[in-house]
């Protein structure tokens, strides 16, 4: 589609991370790189019926919130440099507010957790690489926000330094040999605590390696991890949310679903009984490997879905689903067996509020905060604590 230019009056911003505004014949207008009340131009990405995506181009007028991004790729990795960080917690706690208005559930703004390091914390990052046929050389590159498009990048302030250095190095040496860009997929690379790096380069039509696993300390208990698999963005607030949880776990058995490679079931169960319950093969055996020596703990290799049976009336139920939510047979398990207490981490708020509204007939939160795991993005990790109604 062929883009095009409006000038839009943005309203708020909406769960998703867009500013909202709306166009003449009154269709919504979705930018990014907009702040509540500012006049701006987008340029119009999509288009639809009954609503336009894009995002700015120029600030007409701009909101006192906004501020210079650190990064010209910034709407690609984190849309949310735009605005101060003061700002950026408040909007997060609206967008939790939001989520659970949309299933008629009215709370308060929840209190947003951060360690206040708004820069240089991701421990995982994926590059793009680019060929750039002015100078005939590979660069590093990440994907426009809503296209296909490459933005070429030597500068990007969200993640550790150490992940920035090793991906230029490999860009250095792929140049060093005169490689082409299309012969690979991506460069992978996460690091741990003490800063040691491993991944590397994913090739087109090949298997992805297996890099050296990593190690972290999380709650005084050593974890390792692939860099291939899942494991947490930020482990300082990942921390701040697991001491939080440890205070909320009752009772002598714990189930934790949706578990990853264990680090919140093994690190809050204590002297507890603990299920691990995880679908993704390869973090079972992490998690496996994890729980090794501890004898309250057992691995279950399925799908939440699958193993109904482990959830039971006397267990303290912890899930940390993916976006997506928890599957409807988990729920309606939930509301059949009525396990006392169900501790909910996630990071969508909106399937989130979704989950909680199903189960209001027979649970209540009891508490609810939220976490800020991703700065200088819209993503906000959202815990909620529901108990059983007497």
């Amino acid at each position: 589609m062929k883009s095009f230019i409006e000038t839009v009056k943005i309203r708020e911003i909406v769960p998703t991370g867009q500013g909202i505004g709306d166009l003449e014949d009154g269709r919504k207008c979705f930018a990014w790189g907009a702040l509540p009340g500012e006049l701006v131009e987008v340029e119009i990405t999509k288009k639809k019926k009954s609503y336009v995506e894009g995002f700015v181009i120029r600030v007409i007028e701009a909101s006192s919130e906004r501020v210079e991004p650190k990064d010209d790729c910034y709407l690609a990795t984190s849309p949310w440099q735009i605005m101060n960080y003061d700002f950026e917690l408040s909007e997060k706690a609206s967008v939790v507010q939001k989520a659970f208005r949309m299933q008629k559930i009215e709370i308060e703004k929840p209190e947003v957790t951060t360690d206040f390091n708004e820069w240089n914390y991701r421990n995982k990052m994926e590059y793009s690489l680019y060929w750039d046929n002015d100078e005939n050389k590979i660069k590093l590159a990440f994907h426009m926000r809503g296209s296909h498009r490459k933005i070429p990048i030597s500068h990007s302030s969200i993640e550790r330094k150490e992940i920035l250095d090793k991906a230029l190095e490999i860009i250095d040496d792929l140049n060093s040999r005169n490689e082409e860009a299309r012969k690979y997929q991506a460069i992978l690379l996460r690091a741990n605590q003490n800063g040691e790096v491993s991944g590397g380069l994913l090739e087109n039509f090949k298997p992805h390696p297996n890099f050296k696993e990593l190690t972290d300390e999380i709650l005084g208990r050593e974890y390792s991890y692939s860099p291939n698999g899942f494991f947490q963005i930020n482990l300082p607030v990942y921390e701040m949310a697991l001491k939080d949880i440890a205070k909320e776990v009752s009772g002598d058995k714990v189930i934790d679903l949706y578990s990853g490679v264990g680090t919140i079931g093994l690190s809050v169960a204590g002297d507890r009984e603990v299920i691990l319950v995880e679908s993704n093969m390869s973090a079972v055996r992490e998690a496996e490997k994890n729980a090794k020596g501890i004898s309250n703990a057992k691995v279950i290799g399925a799908k939440s879905e699958e193993v109904l049976d482990f959830i039971t009336s006397d267990a303290c139920v912890i899930v940390d689903p993916p976006r997506a939510g928890l599957d409807e047979k988990v729920v309606q398990k939930f509301l059949e067996i009525l396990p006392p207490k169900i501790i909910y981490l996630s990071c969508n708020p909106i399937t989130q509020a979704r989950d909680v509204a199903m189960m209001a007939e027979k649970y209540e939160m009891t508490k609810i905060k939220a976490f800020n795991f991703f700065p200088k993005t819209p993503h906000i990790e959202n815990l909620v604590i529901l108990g059983r109604k007497k």
